[in-house]
């Protein structure tokens, strides 16, 4: 049995949560859940949205599972996101962008993987107002940061049988910044034989609109992961059913990418999709293969049925309807 951390969030997070727990119990994975709550509903009473008992609760069973967790806009908090990678030192995200037959989409054949790094760049916070007139955000790159980052992928590329890694960046403007991860990037490239080149983000992102199909592992610092990494969930019917693993040294947090969508929390209506696929993440992480690949046959076979799919896959199927029809092909 697996002691595991499932943060529930908030907004749609508990319904698609309770789908995916359900779910995973069918497919005979057996793991012993710690529940533990995050969220904005806690901001009054521990200042915070992610209390210091998460924190303790994750860095116990090494990982967890999480929903959608809301974070005010514009109000001094920091993101739930950013201070479970921070805290943890899960520096990468990995983001698995695969096709599914069924749901409607441009493309039919990606199956690419985003590979980003999870605690510096923009994100690190490090930034100050000057004075009334502006502010100033300061782009941290380290090279240990870059170099683990980079080896992740590739170890990921051999491990996975890829063919191909390939860098992002804007070194053409950010010599030094984004220079010092184009040049280490390349650096640990040579230790592998593994076929890499590298991309500037702006022509990523057409590319990655033209021809999808050319791209395998995708390595980049934060910023440019988050955006194309939801830019790519697009290219295969959004965000609703693309996973995503934080992944440190000592812990994993597996998590929907989505947001929380409060306007439509408790109408029986949310896509379990994403946590779902994110569970198949964490099973397959655990070495539970066997499990992770029933239910990764079981969502598409529905999605190839496509009789109980939820409104944003273009059906009409309830959350419960659509995580029974799941459960049925387990």
């Amino acid at each position: 049995m697996y002691k595991v951390t499932l943060i529930p969030g908030d907004g749609i997070g508990p319904e698609v949560t309770s789908a995916m727990v359900k779910v995973v119990e069918a497919s005979g994975a057996d793991i012993d859940w710690e529940i533990v709550e995050a969220g904005e509903a806690l901001i009054e009473k521990y200042n915070t949205a992610i209390p210091d008992y998460v924190i303790d609760s994750i860095k116990k069973n090494k990982i967890a599972i999480k929903g959608p967790i809301t974070t005010p806009i514009g109000k001094g908090f920091k993101s739930v996101n950013v201070t479970l990678r921070q805290n943890l030192d899960l520096y990468v995200n990995l983001r698995p962008i695969k096709s599914f037959k069924g749901i409607k989409s441009r493309y039919e054949e990606v199956d690419l993987v985003i590979v980003r790094e999870n605690t510096e760049d923009l994100y690190a916070g490090i930034e100050h107002k000057i004075g009334d007139y502006g502010a100033e955000s300061i782009k941290l790159i380290t090279k240990p940061a870059c170099e683990r980052v980079c080896k992740f992928a590739f170890e990921y590329a051999k491990d996975n049988n890829r063919q191909k890694v390939t860098g992002v960046h804007k070194a053409n403007i950010m010599k030094l910044s984004d220079g010092l991860f184009l040049n280490t990037f390349k650096e640990v490239g040579e230790q592998y034989d593994i076929n890499f080149d590298d991309l500037i983000v702006d022509a990523a992102a057409m590319n990655l609109v033209l021809n999808p199909e050319n791209y395998d592992v995708m390595v980049m610092p934060n910023l440019y992961g988050d955006i194309l990494s939801d830019l790519c969930s697009g290219l295969v019917g959004g965000l609703g059913i693309i996973p995503g693993a934080n992944i440190g040294k000592d812990c994993a947090v597996f998590e929907a990418v989505h947001g929380s969508a409060p306007q439509i929390a408790g109408k029986n209506i949310a896509n379990p999709t994403a946590i779902i696929q994110s569970a198949v993440m964490m099973l397959r992480y655990l070495g539970e293969y066997k499990c992770a690949n029933k239910i990764e046959s079981a969502l598409e076979q529905v999605f190839l049925k496509g009789e109980k799919l939820t409104v944003d896959l273009g059906g009409n199927a309830s959350t419960d309807e659509f995580t029974e029809e799941i459960i049925k092909y387990l």
